[in-house]
């Protein structure tokens, strides 16, 4: 199913849009340093082929969710297995109380 075009170089490509939702719950007191953390290794993963978007969500009752958008499953998984994440991972981890909760997802339609 087409989703998603992008026009390179005069000509168009399609691709499904893949989303990594991860619920996360943080240390008490650690949600500014989290936010930071996550502003500065968002200036890294960006830089990624495939990247779209990368976000934190934060809902009225206080829940926490991180949004990742790739052009493929195969892009975010490049990304999810370079050394840069690797490093980057230990950091953000010792932010959170508990393991996230992740799902992934491709967008169906638009």
């Amino acid at each position: 199913m087409k989703i998603f075009e992008k026009k390179l170089n005069g000509i168009f490509s399609s691709y499904s849009m893949f989303v990594m939702m991860a619920d996360v719950q943080l240390k008490e007191g650690a949600e500014e340093d989290f936010k930071r953390w996550f502003s500065e290794s968002n200036k890294v993963l960006s830089s990624f082929p495939g990247f779209v978007s990368r976000r934190f969500l934060k809902s009225a009752d206080g829940s926490c969710r991180i949004i990742v958008e790739h052009e493929s499953e195969e892009t975010f998984i490049k990304m999810h297995q370079s050394p840069e994440h690797e490093k980057l991972h230990p950091k953000g981890r010792s932010f959170m109380s508990a393991d996230p909760v992740r799902k992934t997802f491709t967008v169906s339609v638009e």
